[in-house]
């Protein structure tokens, strides 16, 4: 993909995913405001493996777009 999309969007096309986002436009908190889409997956491995083949590295933002459950513990 090659689209330039809001965040709104992203959430709205790639319901419950993680989603791979080159070039990020973000705030000055760094919250991402929309990007261009390389990968998106329900399977995070996915959006790992995709980020390693981006050659030479770039600017880039994972985003999940579901909720995080209560019990999940999440690592930054």
């Amino acid at each position: 993909m090659d689209e330039l999309l809001t965040i709104a969007e992203i959430e709205s096309r790639f319901i419950d995913e993680w989603v791979l986002v080159q070039d990020p436009e973000t705030n000055e908190t760094l919250d991402v405001l929309g990007g261009r889409v390389r990968c998106h997956s329900r399977n995070r491995d996915d959006i790992d493996r995709k980020m390693m083949e981006i050659n030479p590295p770039r600017r880039l933002a994972i985003l999940f777009t579901g909720q995080i459950p209560d019990n999940a513990a999440v690592v930054l």
